[in-house]
Protein backbone atom coordinates (compact mmCIF):
# COMPACT_ATOMS: atom_id res chain seq x y z
CA UNK A 1 0.00 0.00 0.00
CA UNK A 2 1.12 3.32 -0.91
CA UNK A 3 0.70 6.78 0.90
CA UNK A 4 -2.34 7.78 -1.33
CA UNK A 5 -4.06 4.35 -0.93
CA UNK A 6 -3.48 4.61 2.65
CA UNK A 7 -5.01 8.25 2.56
CA UNK A 8 -7.59 7.66 0.59
CA UNK A 9 -8.38 5.14 3.51
CA UNK A 10 -7.91 7.28 6.29
CA UNK A 11 -10.61 9.49 3.74
CA UNK A 12 -13.02 6.60 3.56
CA UNK A 13 -13.28 4.60 6.87
CA UNK A 14 -12.15 7.06 9.45
CA UNK A 15 -15.75 7.44 10.29
CA UNK A 16 -16.75 3.76 10.10
CA UNK A 17 -13.86 2.65 12.31
CA UNK A 18 -14.63 5.61 14.65
CA UNK A 19 -18.48 4.89 14.75
CA UNK A 20 -17.49 0.87 15.69
CA UNK A 21 -14.90 1.78 18.47
CA UNK A 22 -17.21 4.35 20.31
CA UNK A 23 -19.93 1.95 19.91
CA UNK A 24 -17.64 -0.83 21.66
CA UNK A 25 -16.02 1.14 24.05
CA UNK A 26 -18.79 3.68 24.80
CA UNK A 27 -15.97 6.47 25.21
CA UNK A 28 -15.77 9.08 22.13
CA UNK A 29 -12.08 9.79 23.39
CA UNK A 30 -11.36 6.30 23.91
CA UNK A 31 -12.45 5.63 20.31
CA UNK A 32 -10.33 8.86 18.94
CA UNK A 33 -7.35 6.60 20.40
CA UNK A 34 -8.32 3.33 19.18
CA UNK A 35 -8.54 4.86 15.42
CA UNK A 36 -5.57 7.15 15.71
CA UNK A 37 -3.95 3.81 16.92
CA UNK A 38 -5.52 1.39 14.42
CA UNK A 39 -4.37 3.76 11.09
CA UNK A 40 -0.94 4.10 13.20
CA UNK A 41 -1.04 0.29 12.65
CA UNK A 42 -1.56 0.33 9.61
CA UNK A 43 0.54 3.01 8.03
CA UNK A 44 3.73 0.70 9.84
CA UNK A 45 2.02 -2.40 8.29
CA UNK A 46 1.33 -0.71 5.12
CA UNK A 47 3.89 -2.83 3.37
CA UNK A 48 1.94 -6.22 4.17
CA UNK A 49 -1.40 -5.07 3.76
CA UNK A 50 -3.07 -4.42 0.58
CA UNK A 51 -5.40 -1.81 -0.49
CA UNK A 52 -8.17 -4.11 -0.91
CA UNK A 53 -8.02 -5.53 2.54
CA UNK A 54 -7.15 -2.09 4.54
CA UNK A 55 -11.24 -2.16 5.90
CA UNK A 56 -10.94 -5.70 7.17
CA UNK A 57 -7.32 -4.40 8.63
CA UNK A 58 -8.59 -1.61 10.35
CA UNK A 59 -11.28 -3.25 11.59
CA UNK A 60 -9.69 -6.16 13.02
CA UNK A 61 -7.25 -4.03 14.69
CA UNK A 62 -10.02 -1.70 16.26
CA UNK A 63 -11.74 -4.48 17.23
CA UNK A 64 -8.78 -6.24 19.13
CA UNK A 65 -8.00 -2.43 21.03
CA UNK A 66 -11.31 -2.36 21.64
CA UNK A 67 -11.38 -5.63 23.42
CA UNK A 68 -8.44 -4.95 25.14
CA UNK A 69 -9.43 -1.40 25.94
CA UNK A 70 -12.45 -3.05 27.83
CA UNK A 71 -10.59 -5.32 29.87
CA UNK A 72 -8.14 -3.45 31.26
CA UNK A 73 -11.05 -0.80 32.17
CA UNK A 74 -11.95 -3.71 34.41
CA UNK A 75 -15.41 -2.98 33.85
CA UNK A 76 -18.24 -5.03 34.99
CA UNK A 77 -20.59 -6.04 32.26
CA UNK A 78 -23.78 -7.60 33.69
CA UNK A 79 -25.73 -5.04 35.78
CA UNK A 80 -29.55 -5.42 37.25
CA UNK A 81 -31.49 -3.45 35.52
CA UNK A 82 -35.39 -2.23 37.53
CA UNK A 83 -38.29 -1.65 35.05
CA UNK A 84 -37.88 1.70 35.81
CA UNK A 85 -34.85 2.46 34.19
CA UNK A 86 -36.38 0.55 30.74
CA UNK A 87 -39.41 2.89 30.97
CA UNK A 88 -37.03 6.03 31.22
CA UNK A 89 -35.54 4.92 28.21
CA UNK A 90 -39.00 5.42 26.28
CA UNK A 91 -39.25 9.21 27.10
CA UNK A 92 -35.43 9.26 25.70
CA UNK A 93 -35.99 7.38 22.26
CA UNK A 94 -35.05 4.24 20.81
CA UNK A 95 -31.68 5.35 19.87
CA UNK A 96 -30.57 5.70 23.61
CA UNK A 97 -32.20 2.79 24.99
CA UNK A 98 -30.19 0.37 22.02
CA UNK A 99 -27.04 2.52 23.24
CA UNK A 100 -27.83 0.94 26.69
CA UNK A 101 -28.88 -2.34 25.51
CA UNK A 102 -25.09 -2.27 23.87
CA UNK A 103 -23.50 -1.52 27.03
CA UNK A 104 -25.04 -4.59 28.93
CA UNK A 105 -23.04 -6.83 26.77
CA UNK A 106 -19.51 -7.63 26.75
CA UNK A 107 -17.03 -6.51 24.50
CA UNK A 108 -16.82 -9.41 22.25
CA UNK A 109 -20.92 -9.77 21.89
CA UNK A 110 -21.04 -6.09 21.45
CA UNK A 111 -18.29 -5.82 18.93
CA UNK A 112 -20.08 -8.97 16.77
CA UNK A 113 -23.31 -7.43 16.90
CA UNK A 114 -21.59 -3.62 15.78
CA UNK A 115 -19.98 -5.76 12.87
CA UNK A 116 -22.96 -7.40 11.85
CA UNK A 117 -25.99 -5.25 12.47
CA UNK A 118 -24.27 -1.79 11.90
CA UNK A 119 -21.61 -2.87 9.61
CA UNK A 120 -22.99 -5.15 7.48
CA UNK A 121 -20.35 -7.94 7.33
CA UNK A 122 -20.60 -11.37 6.70
CA UNK A 123 -20.49 -14.09 9.30
CA UNK A 124 -17.53 -15.32 7.36
CA UNK A 125 -16.02 -11.72 7.06
CA UNK A 126 -16.78 -11.33 10.93
CA UNK A 127 -15.17 -14.83 11.98
CA UNK A 128 -12.01 -13.10 10.10
CA UNK A 129 -11.56 -10.48 11.82
CA UNK A 130 -12.24 -12.02 15.13
CA UNK A 131 -10.54 -15.03 14.81
CA UNK A 132 -14.05 -16.92 15.44
CA UNK A 133 -15.46 -19.63 13.41
CA UNK A 134 -18.66 -18.92 10.82
CA UNK A 135 -20.22 -21.35 13.58
CA UNK A 136 -19.31 -19.61 16.64
CA UNK A 137 -20.25 -16.23 15.31
CA UNK A 138 -23.78 -17.39 14.59
CA UNK A 139 -23.84 -18.63 18.47
CA UNK A 140 -22.14 -15.45 20.01
CA UNK A 141 -24.70 -13.28 17.84
CA UNK A 142 -27.74 -15.30 18.82
CA UNK A 143 -26.58 -14.92 22.73
CA UNK A 144 -25.94 -11.27 22.06
CA UNK A 145 -29.06 -10.47 20.40
CA UNK A 146 -30.80 -12.56 23.31
CA UNK A 147 -29.28 -10.92 25.99
CA UNK A 148 -30.56 -7.41 23.95
CA UNK A 149 -34.13 -8.40 23.50
CA UNK A 150 -34.34 -9.36 27.28
CA UNK A 151 -32.79 -5.85 28.47
CA UNK A 152 -35.02 -4.15 25.90
CA UNK A 153 -38.25 -6.49 26.40
CA UNK A 154 -41.43 -5.63 24.36
CA UNK A 155 -41.24 -2.72 22.24
CA UNK A 156 -44.14 -1.00 24.29
CA UNK A 157 -41.21 -0.41 27.02
CA UNK A 158 -38.79 1.45 24.27
CA UNK A 159 -41.37 3.25 22.21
Amino acid sequence: MNAHAYNHCVSQLSDAVYRFACKCCGDREEARDIVQSSFEVLWNKRADVPAEKAKAFLFQVAYNQSVTAFRTAGRHVYKEVSDDHLVSHSQHGLRQAIDSALSTLDAQSRALVLLKDYEGYSYAEIGELTGLNESQVKVYLFRARKKLQAFIGSPENVL
